[in-house]
């Protein structure tokens, strides 16, 4: 079973994700953080996209999650922190709209989730990877919060930047998301909105917490 909730930069799907995952005692994956590892491929060679698609054919990309945490090994390093630094961020949305790129990291994503029930985040998983996810969610929040969360998440990494260049990131990221020609961003027809810029972080997990509970119990009976 697949549960989705994409959603823009900084919307908190992937932390909300993660906590329904831990609350449920089900499966949770991070297509955001598998995206960041291929661009991490791609910075490691000097962004020459000729040896980026060579290199990450024979890249060695595993993960788990475990203790509220997505762990991600490239080769069998454990790169789980260094995928979150600015300079991935700033050039993952790139990758990402590569259509080459996206077939590797959506294969990769459906072959795993044969196994288990799993909830899942990203941009497009709803609409594009997973269109027949027993249950879909669209994430929101302005951009503010948004770059706020984010500017929480980078500095607990060691890294120092200010609000203002979060923001411009995500603004970035945003832009090219959304008008990207392999897979846009975008909210699935059948998705369940939430806004979570006025909620509190134990709201949003309640509530998708509830919708699933809902989906898995309905499916126990069948």
């Amino acid at each position: 079973m697949i549960m989705v909730i994409d959603g823009p930069a900084g919307s908190g799907k992937s932390s909300t994700a993660k906590a329904v995952a831990a609350q449920l005692q089900i499966q949770f994956l991070d297509s955001g953080a598998l995206y960041r590892v291929a661009t991490l491929v791609y910075l490691n060679c000097q962004k020459d996209y000729q040896k980026f698609f060579e290199q990450l054919e024979e890249s060695e990309i595993s993960f788990y999650f475990k203790k509220k945490k997505f762990h991600v090994f490239l080769d069998g390093r454990d790169v789980s922190d260094e995928i979150r630094s600015m300079e991935v961020s700033e050039n993952v949305s790139e990758v990402a709209s590569n259509a080459d790129v996206r077939i590797f990291v959506n294969e990769l994503m459906r072959e795993v989730v044969k196994h288990n029930d799993y909830i899942a985040d990203g941009r497009d998983l709803g609409t594009a990877v997973f269109p027949d996810a027993d249950l879909k969610f669209y994430m929101v929040a302005d951009l503010e919060t948004r770059a706020k969360r984010r500017l929480d998440e980078v500095r607990s990494s060691g890294k120092d930047v200010t609000l203002e260049e979060v923001k411009q990131n995500i603004a970035a990221r945003d832009d090219k998301d959304s008008n990207r020609s392999s897979d846009p961003l975008k909210k699935a027809n059948d998705a369940i909105l939430v806004d979570t810029s006025k909620m509190t972080f134990r709201e949003q997990v309640a509530f998708i917490s509830s919708k699933v509970k809902e989906v898995i119990s309905s499916q126990n009976k069948t």
